[in-house]
Protein backbone atom coordinates (compact mmCIF):
# COMPACT_ATOMS: atom_id res chain seq x y z
CA UNK A 1 0.00 0.00 0.00
CA UNK A 2 2.69 2.50 1.00
CA UNK A 3 4.62 2.01 -2.24
CA UNK A 4 1.45 2.78 -4.21
CA UNK A 5 0.83 5.91 -2.15
CA UNK A 6 4.44 7.07 -2.66
CA UNK A 7 4.07 6.62 -6.42
CA UNK A 8 0.82 8.60 -6.45
CA UNK A 9 2.45 11.41 -4.46
CA UNK A 10 5.32 11.48 -6.94
CA UNK A 11 2.88 11.70 -9.83
CA UNK A 12 0.71 14.37 -8.18
CA UNK A 13 3.59 16.60 -7.09
CA UNK A 14 5.85 15.96 -10.09
CA UNK A 15 8.62 15.44 -7.51
CA UNK A 16 10.21 12.08 -6.65
CA UNK A 17 9.04 10.83 -3.27
CA UNK A 18 9.89 7.65 -1.40
CA UNK A 19 8.86 6.85 2.16
CA UNK A 20 11.62 6.50 4.74
CA UNK A 21 9.49 6.85 7.88
CA UNK A 22 5.87 6.02 8.73
CA UNK A 23 4.44 7.08 12.07
CA UNK A 24 0.92 6.61 13.43
CA UNK A 25 -0.72 9.87 14.52
CA UNK A 26 -4.21 10.86 15.56
CA UNK A 27 -6.73 10.32 12.78
CA UNK A 28 -9.92 10.79 14.77
CA UNK A 29 -12.45 8.09 15.57
CA UNK A 30 -13.34 7.41 11.91
CA UNK A 31 -9.99 6.99 10.16
CA UNK A 32 -6.44 5.89 10.88
CA UNK A 33 -3.88 8.68 10.55
CA UNK A 34 -0.20 8.54 9.64
CA UNK A 35 2.68 10.93 9.11
CA UNK A 36 4.87 9.73 6.26
CA UNK A 37 8.25 11.27 5.54
CA UNK A 38 11.00 11.07 2.94
CA UNK A 39 13.04 13.26 0.59
CA UNK A 40 12.87 16.11 3.15
CA UNK A 41 9.08 16.16 2.84
CA UNK A 42 6.22 14.99 5.06
CA UNK A 43 2.54 14.27 4.44
CA UNK A 44 -0.50 13.38 6.50
CA UNK A 45 -2.32 10.26 5.30
CA UNK A 46 -5.80 9.11 6.24
CA UNK A 47 -6.59 5.42 5.81
CA UNK A 48 -9.95 3.64 5.81
CA UNK A 49 -11.60 0.60 4.23
CA UNK A 50 -11.55 0.58 0.43
CA UNK A 51 -15.33 1.03 0.19
CA UNK A 52 -15.03 4.46 1.86
CA UNK A 53 -13.20 6.07 -1.07
CA UNK A 54 -16.19 8.30 -1.92
CA UNK A 55 -15.91 9.79 1.58
CA UNK A 56 -12.31 10.78 0.89
CA UNK A 57 -12.98 12.10 -2.61
CA UNK A 58 -15.81 14.29 -1.26
CA UNK A 59 -13.55 15.52 1.54
CA UNK A 60 -10.84 16.42 -0.98
CA UNK A 61 -13.38 18.36 -3.07
CA UNK A 62 -14.55 20.23 0.02
CA UNK A 63 -10.98 21.13 0.97
CA UNK A 64 -10.32 22.36 -2.56
CA UNK A 65 -13.44 24.52 -2.65
CA UNK A 66 -12.74 26.09 0.74
CA UNK A 67 -9.11 26.72 -0.26
CA UNK A 68 -10.30 28.39 -3.47
CA UNK A 69 -11.83 31.20 -1.39
CA UNK A 70 -8.24 32.21 -0.43
CA UNK A 71 -9.38 33.25 3.04
CA UNK A 72 -8.13 30.69 5.57
CA UNK A 73 -5.45 28.01 5.50
CA UNK A 74 -6.74 24.60 4.42
CA UNK A 75 -4.50 21.50 4.24
CA UNK A 76 -3.94 20.89 0.55
CA UNK A 77 -5.18 17.51 -0.71
CA UNK A 78 -2.36 15.88 -2.67
CA UNK A 79 -3.95 12.64 -3.93
CA UNK A 80 -6.48 9.98 -2.96
CA UNK A 81 -7.44 6.53 -4.13
CA UNK A 82 -7.49 2.82 -3.31
CA UNK A 83 -4.46 0.63 -2.61
CA UNK A 84 -4.75 -3.04 -1.66
CA UNK A 85 -7.82 -3.28 0.63
CA UNK A 86 -7.68 0.32 1.83
CA UNK A 87 -8.53 3.80 0.60
CA UNK A 88 -6.35 6.77 1.38
CA UNK A 89 -6.28 10.55 1.33
CA UNK A 90 -2.91 12.32 1.32
CA UNK A 91 -2.76 15.90 2.65
CA UNK A 92 0.06 18.35 3.12
CA UNK A 93 1.65 18.12 6.57
CA UNK A 94 1.16 21.15 8.83
CA UNK A 95 2.92 21.66 12.18
CA UNK A 96 0.45 22.70 14.86
CA UNK A 97 1.10 24.17 18.29
CA UNK A 98 0.76 27.93 17.98
CA UNK A 99 -2.53 28.42 19.83
CA UNK A 100 -2.90 31.95 21.20
CA UNK A 101 -5.58 34.63 21.30
CA UNK A 102 -4.21 36.37 18.21
CA UNK A 103 -4.38 33.14 16.22
CA UNK A 104 -7.94 32.44 17.33
CA UNK A 105 -9.02 36.00 16.56
CA UNK A 106 -7.57 35.65 13.07
CA UNK A 107 -9.37 32.33 12.65
CA UNK A 108 -12.67 34.05 13.43
CA UNK A 109 -11.99 36.85 10.95
CA UNK A 110 -10.86 34.46 8.23
CA UNK A 111 -13.81 32.12 8.71
CA UNK A 112 -16.15 35.11 8.34
CA UNK A 113 -14.34 36.00 5.11
CA UNK A 114 -14.78 32.42 3.88
CA UNK A 115 -18.49 32.56 4.73
CA UNK A 116 -18.79 35.66 2.55
CA UNK A 117 -18.14 33.44 -0.48
CA UNK A 118 -21.66 32.51 -1.43
CA UNK A 119 -23.74 30.53 -3.87
CA UNK A 120 -26.72 32.12 -5.64
CA UNK A 121 -28.98 31.37 -2.69
CA UNK A 122 -29.26 27.65 -3.37
CA UNK A 123 -28.59 25.42 -0.40
CA UNK A 124 -26.76 22.11 -0.73
CA UNK A 125 -23.72 20.96 -2.64
CA UNK A 126 -22.64 19.26 -5.86
CA UNK A 127 -22.46 15.84 -4.20
CA UNK A 128 -23.45 14.07 -1.01
CA UNK A 129 -20.68 13.66 1.55
CA UNK A 130 -20.37 12.52 5.16
CA UNK A 131 -20.63 14.02 8.63
CA UNK A 132 -18.28 11.76 10.55
CA UNK A 133 -19.10 8.49 8.82
CA UNK A 134 -22.82 9.28 8.49
CA UNK A 135 -24.08 10.13 4.99
CA UNK A 136 -24.89 13.83 4.56
CA UNK A 137 -27.50 14.57 1.90
CA UNK A 138 -26.85 17.76 -0.08
CA UNK A 139 -29.52 17.89 -2.80
CA UNK A 140 -29.92 21.50 -3.93
CA UNK A 141 -32.93 23.37 -2.52
CA UNK A 142 -34.06 27.00 -2.82
CA UNK A 143 -35.43 27.38 0.70
CA UNK A 144 -33.18 27.14 3.75
CA UNK A 145 -35.95 26.14 6.18
CA UNK A 146 -36.96 23.25 3.91
CA UNK A 147 -33.35 22.18 3.40
CA UNK A 148 -32.42 22.12 7.07
CA UNK A 149 -35.69 20.60 8.26
CA UNK A 150 -35.73 17.80 5.69
CA UNK A 151 -32.13 17.03 4.73
CA UNK A 152 -30.54 17.67 8.09
CA UNK A 153 -32.98 17.02 10.96
CA UNK A 154 -35.41 14.75 9.11
CA UNK A 155 -32.69 12.52 7.67
CA UNK A 156 -30.85 12.15 10.98
CA UNK A 157 -34.07 11.50 12.89
CA UNK A 158 -35.17 8.72 10.53
CA UNK A 159 -31.73 7.16 10.80
CA UNK A 160 -31.84 7.41 14.60
CA UNK A 161 -35.17 5.59 14.71
CA UNK A 162 -33.80 2.82 12.50
CA UNK A 163 -30.98 2.49 15.02
CA UNK A 164 -33.51 1.90 17.81
CA UNK A 165 -33.86 5.42 19.18
CA UNK A 166 -37.16 6.53 20.70
CA UNK A 167 -38.05 9.98 19.39
CA UNK A 168 -41.22 11.99 18.60
CA UNK A 169 -42.96 11.70 15.24
CA UNK A 170 -40.48 12.64 12.51
CA UNK A 171 -42.95 14.61 10.38
CA UNK A 172 -44.04 16.60 13.43
CA UNK A 173 -40.43 17.50 14.24
CA UNK A 174 -39.70 18.45 10.61
CA UNK A 175 -42.75 20.74 10.58
CA UNK A 176 -41.68 22.38 13.85
CA UNK A 177 -38.13 22.97 12.59
CA UNK A 178 -39.45 24.41 9.33
CA UNK A 179 -41.75 26.75 11.26
CA UNK A 180 -38.90 27.90 13.53
CA UNK A 181 -36.81 28.82 10.48
CA UNK A 182 -39.62 30.15 8.30
CA UNK A 183 -38.49 33.78 8.68
CA UNK A 184 -34.78 32.99 8.39
CA UNK A 185 -33.57 33.96 4.91
CA UNK A 186 -29.79 33.52 5.08
CA UNK A 187 -27.36 33.82 2.23
CA UNK A 188 -25.94 30.49 1.08
CA UNK A 189 -22.39 30.60 2.47
CA UNK A 190 -19.76 27.98 1.83
CA UNK A 191 -19.50 26.08 5.11
CA UNK A 192 -16.97 23.85 6.80
CA UNK A 193 -19.92 21.81 8.05
CA UNK A 194 -18.25 19.97 10.96
CA UNK A 195 -16.49 22.80 12.78
CA UNK A 196 -15.77 21.66 16.32
CA UNK A 197 -12.54 22.19 18.27
CA UNK A 198 -11.04 18.93 17.00
CA UNK A 199 -11.16 20.19 13.40
CA UNK A 200 -9.40 23.52 13.87
CA UNK A 201 -5.92 24.50 15.04
CA UNK A 202 -3.15 27.07 14.80
CA UNK A 203 0.21 26.30 13.17
CA UNK A 204 3.50 27.00 14.87
CA UNK A 205 3.77 29.98 12.49
CA UNK A 206 0.48 31.36 13.86
CA UNK A 207 -1.73 30.49 10.88
CA UNK A 208 -5.30 29.39 11.63
CA UNK A 209 -6.25 26.10 9.92
CA UNK A 210 -9.55 24.25 9.52
CA UNK A 211 -9.75 20.67 8.24
CA UNK A 212 -11.87 17.48 8.15
CA UNK A 213 -14.85 19.28 6.54
CA UNK A 214 -18.38 18.22 5.68
CA UNK A 215 -18.72 21.03 3.15
CA UNK A 216 -21.95 22.45 1.71
CA UNK A 217 -23.66 25.79 1.13
CA UNK A 218 -25.92 26.84 3.98
CA UNK A 219 -26.55 29.27 6.84
CA UNK A 220 -23.20 30.47 8.23
CA UNK A 221 -24.67 30.28 11.71
CA UNK A 222 -24.56 26.48 11.60
CA UNK A 223 -20.75 26.61 11.57
CA UNK A 224 -20.65 29.07 14.46
CA UNK A 225 -23.22 27.06 16.43
CA UNK A 226 -21.12 23.91 16.22
CA UNK A 227 -18.04 25.73 17.50
CA UNK A 228 -19.94 26.11 20.77
CA UNK A 229 -20.41 22.34 21.13
CA UNK A 230 -17.93 19.90 22.70
CA UNK A 231 -15.80 22.40 24.59
CA UNK A 232 -16.20 25.46 22.38
CA UNK A 233 -13.67 27.87 20.92
CA UNK A 234 -11.89 30.65 22.84
CA UNK A 235 -13.65 34.01 23.15
CA UNK A 236 -11.10 35.63 20.82
CA UNK A 237 -12.49 33.54 17.95
CA UNK A 238 -16.00 34.97 18.32
CA UNK A 239 -14.67 38.51 18.76
CA UNK A 240 -12.70 38.16 15.54
CA UNK A 241 -15.68 36.73 13.66
CA UNK A 242 -18.05 39.49 14.76
CA UNK A 243 -15.50 42.18 13.89
CA UNK A 244 -15.50 40.88 10.34
CA UNK A 245 -19.20 39.97 9.99
CA UNK A 246 -21.60 40.50 12.88
CA UNK A 247 -23.91 37.59 13.66
CA UNK A 248 -27.61 38.27 13.14
CA UNK A 249 -30.10 38.89 15.96
CA UNK A 250 -31.67 35.66 17.18
CA UNK A 251 -28.55 33.55 16.69
CA UNK A 252 -28.54 32.36 20.31
CA UNK A 253 -31.99 30.84 19.83
CA UNK A 254 -31.22 29.32 16.43
CA UNK A 255 -27.93 27.74 17.52
CA UNK A 256 -29.78 25.22 19.71
CA UNK A 257 -31.86 24.19 16.72
CA UNK A 258 -28.81 23.92 14.48
CA UNK A 259 -26.86 21.87 17.01
CA UNK A 260 -29.66 19.29 17.20
CA UNK A 261 -28.29 18.03 13.88
CA UNK A 262 -24.93 17.21 15.42
CA UNK A 263 -26.38 15.71 18.59
CA UNK A 264 -28.60 13.40 16.53
CA UNK A 265 -25.57 12.49 14.44
CA UNK A 266 -23.59 11.66 17.57
CA UNK A 267 -26.43 9.41 18.68
CA UNK A 268 -26.27 7.68 15.29
CA UNK A 269 -22.50 7.31 15.56
CA UNK A 270 -22.03 6.55 19.25
CA UNK A 271 -25.44 6.01 20.89
CA UNK A 272 -25.49 6.46 24.65
CA UNK A 273 -26.63 9.67 26.31
CA UNK A 274 -26.83 11.58 23.05
CA UNK A 275 -30.34 10.16 22.61
CA UNK A 276 -31.69 11.76 25.78
CA UNK A 277 -29.89 15.01 24.95
CA UNK A 278 -31.48 15.04 21.49
CA UNK A 279 -34.91 14.33 22.97
CA UNK A 280 -34.58 17.27 25.36
CA UNK A 281 -33.66 19.54 22.46
CA UNK A 282 -36.61 18.24 20.42
CA UNK A 283 -39.01 18.85 23.31
CA UNK A 284 -37.82 22.46 23.46
CA UNK A 285 -38.45 22.84 19.72
CA UNK A 286 -41.92 21.31 19.93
Amino acid sequence: MWQTIAKEITQATKTSFSITDTRSVGGGCINQGYKISGNNQSYFVKINQANQIEMFSAEALGLQQMAATETITIPKPICWGVADNACYLVLEWLDFGGRNNQGWSEMGKQLAQMHQHRNENKFGWDTNNTIGSTPQINSWMDNWADFFAEQRIGYQLRLAKRKGGSFPDTNKVIAAVRARLADRKPEASILHGDLWSGNADITTAGEPVIYDPATYYGDRETDIAMTELFGGFPGAFYQGYNQQWQLDPGYKQRKKLYNLYHILNHFNLFGGGYGSQANQMIRNIL
